[in-house]
């Protein structure tokens, strides 16, 4: 068999049957340990845009409270 197809099914019944055996293990369904990787997979991505953001805004409101100080060579 050539190593691409051997590969392809190791992965198959190694990598792609993870949540069932992880369900198997904790006595749970299947489906329930997939929505929860799909769950915790959109809550670390909103997580992260919320962050940057979060960082945006600080520094817009940084460089609008620094923007009103006069400078001693505007007098």
């Amino acid at each position: 068999m050539r190593f691409d197809l051997r590969l392809k099914y190791y992965f198959e019944k190694h990598g792609f049957n993870a949540a069932s055996r992880l369900a198997d293990s904790l006595g749970m369904r299947a489906s329930s340990v997939r929505l929860f990787f799909i769950y915790i997979s959109f809550v670390t991505a909103g997580l992260w845009f919320g962050v940057y953001l979060t960082l945006a805004f600080w520094l817009k409101l940084k460089d609008l409270i620094r923007a009103k100080r006069s400078s001693v060579f505007d007098l």
